[in-house]
């Protein structure tokens, strides 16, 4: 009886056989039929599968493309100009029906100026303790929770410049934390509506398989 021979992954399997997981060459007599026939199941979804997700990246390519174009053309029906990379963009049909989002989300990240801001707050906090500011120091320590990789929620620590205290070392503990902030990258989206009718609101066509 023939065995099973181990083969990188890159190598061409040759006739007659068919490669496992591990990379052992099978003869193909020796795999079962039902092994066979979902091997056959699971290829010919993923085949169309990668069609589908080839439309739709060519679709949000092209409408990106012509949600940034016509913002363009827009401003210059002004006189004006739109700089650097297009978005929040939001386009609607005439009638209100249907309307398309060109959105830019940003990637944000704080540098080592978040710990002398930290450093302040921490000063506040030791000299609150004695007052009843119970419920701001603990705002502020949840603030600076880490998540399971170690960062800190950029909102939360946003969030606490919203809050009214009047001390020197806070206003320089937010003008640490505003320019401490880093931009490290961007992610743009395409998003489209169709309008219910009855209650007035947009409902998203989803383009997430998931979703559908």
């Amino acid at each position: 009886m023939t065995s099973a021979a181990t083969v990188a992954p890159t190598t061409e399997v040759p006739a007659g056989y068919v490669q496992d997981r591990n990379g052992n060459l099978i003869p193909k007599d020796r795999v079962k039929p039902l092994d066979r026939e979902r091997d056959k199941v699971v290829r010919k979804l993923i085949k169309d599968a990668k069609a589908v997700n080839e439309v739709i990246a060519e679709f949000k390519d092209k409408a990106m493309a012509a949600v940034a174009d016509f913002g363009e053309h827009s401003a210059q029906a002004y006189g004006a100009k739109i700089g650097g990379q297009k978005g929040n963009i939001t386009l609607f049909t005439f009638d209100g029906a249907f309307k398309i989002e060109l959105a830019v989300n940003e990637n944000r990240a704080f540098d080592e100026r978040l710990q002398v801001a930290k450093s302040l707050i921490d000063e506040c906090i030791h000299e609150w303790m004695k007052g009843s500011n119970k419920n701001i120091q603990a705002l502020v320590q949840d603030a600076f929770k880490v998540d399971k990789q170690g960062k800190v929620s950029v909102e939360r620590i946003l969030g606490l410049r919203r809050l009214n205290i009047e001390d020197e070392r806070w206003d320089r503990a937010m003008d640490a934390i505003s320019d401490s902030i880093q931009i490290t990258g961007s992610k743009r989206y395409i998003r489209v509506y169709q309008r219910d009718d009855a209650s007035g609101e947009y409902n998203r066509i989803s383009l997430d398989a998931a979703s559908v």
